[in-house]
């Protein structure tokens, strides 16, 4: 069996790609696996880290604006749309895979589109709940279409196969009591706070949470752990020190990145996030109520689509990012801070949405597809 692998941009689009990747060699080993992606995208490094075989073809995604940079961009960009989908054309007919899947990114929709080409079986997992403009094109189009949540189901015209199969993680992670967490994390026993704003952080997480900080301190009784990021690194001390908060108060864990999130999120009652397809993945497998930013400038706004997939079923709250400010903050964590059992119901839907095992249903359904005897 020969599976093809398209996925770049994020490691949102990179990891779900991985991760069925592995279960699949997991289930059969002598299987072989091919990444199609941009060389000199995320896909290039994260793909050859994992071991797993890939060409690069140079693409590049289409900017909407109209600046000169921006149309000078797209030019070159559909220059290479053009000769990329050649080239994908060729390797699928040297590699002869038995199936294409794409898990997103501006890479995904030219390798599925040449696999239809050449006949190959296709399928696509979209891990966002509202799909992207490729896998809303491609979608009737596929022999397979794998979702992470039903509410993608909306945007999408008929399919042959349509399936809610979750997102599929790399690692299972290592769930812990929050008594056993905190105590690894060298906090107090009551009631934590977990943010952060991703890797390179942001701005307005960042300076509600310096004002939440200060709240939390005069307190006394809860802990926060904080991710303030690349570009926090030189404006959070500053907002700390502002706000009069002591960053070595023994309830906080304030750092730019945090290198044992799983741990971290084990140890919180509420999480204050992006909204991420597979943070809200991470948020559901554990079961933690969160307030939750969309990034505003995420592709089609598509950040709000999971966050709102989380707030109706009450298994989160949104606030908007040109909304957030420190006393809107306050007040949400507040609210819940004193209602301990509004936090315990968010935390059971949260629970309930998790799909156990995503990968495992994944492969089940190629297994099917490919009408592979167990």
């Amino acid at each position: 069996m020969k599976i093809v692998f398209a996925a770049g941009g994020t490691g949102g689009h990179i990891n779900p790609a991985l991760a069925i990747a592995d279960k699949v060699k997991e289930v059969f080993p002598a299987c072989d696996i091919l990444f199609i992606g941009s060389p000199n995208g995320l896909e290039a490094k994260l793909v050859t880290n994992a071991g797993y075989s890939f060409t690069g073809v140079k693409m590049s995604g289409l900017k909407r604006k109209l600046t000169p940079s921006a149309i000078a961009h797209n030019i070159g960009a559909t220059v290479n749309y053009v000769t990329a989908e050649v080239k994908v054309k060729k390797i699928l007919k040297d590699y002869k895979p038995d199936l294409v899947i794409g898990t997103g990114g501006y890479v995904t929709g030219t390798v599925l589109k040449a696999a239809l080409k050449c006949g190959i079986k296709t399928a696509v997992h979209e891990s966002n709940s509202l799909p992207g403009v490729s896998v809303k094109v491609l979608a009737p189009k596929m022999d397979l279409v794998m979702l992470g949540s039903e509410d993608a189901k909306k945007h999408l015209k008929e399919c042959k196969r349509c399936v809610v199969t979750g997102n599929p993680l790399r690692n299972n992670i290592p769930i812990e009591s929050r008594s056993d967490a905190r105590k690894r994390l060298g906090l107090p026993d009551c009631f934590t706070v977990l943010s952060a704003g991703g890797s390179q952080g942001a701005a307005r997480i960042n300076e509600a949470v310096a004002h939440l900080l200060s709240w939390e301190q005069k307190k006394g009784d809860i802990n926060h752990i904080h991710a303030y990021g690349k570009f926090g690194r030189d404006t959070f001390p500053q907002s700390l020190e502002e706000n009069g908060v002591n960053k070595d108060d023994p309830h906080f864990i304030i750092k730019e990145y945090i290198d044992n999130m799983y741990t971290c999120m084990c140890a919180s009652d509420l999480i204050i996030t992006r909204a991420g397809a597979m943070t809200l993945t991470e948020l559901t497998a554990i079961g933690r109520a969160s307030i939750l930013v969309p990034y505003p400038y995420a592709a089609e706004n598509h950040q709000y689509y999971n966050a709102l997939t989380l707030k109706n079923v009450n298994a989160g709250r949104i606030i908007n990012d040109k909304d957030l400010d420190a006393q809107t903050l306050i007040d949400m964590v507040n609210e819940l801070y004193d209602n301990y059992e509004l936090i315990t119901v968010m935390e059971e839907n949260a629970a309930r949405m998790s799909i156990k095992d995503s990968a495992g249903v994944i492969l089940k359904e190629i297994i099917d597809l490919l009408e592979i005897e167990g």
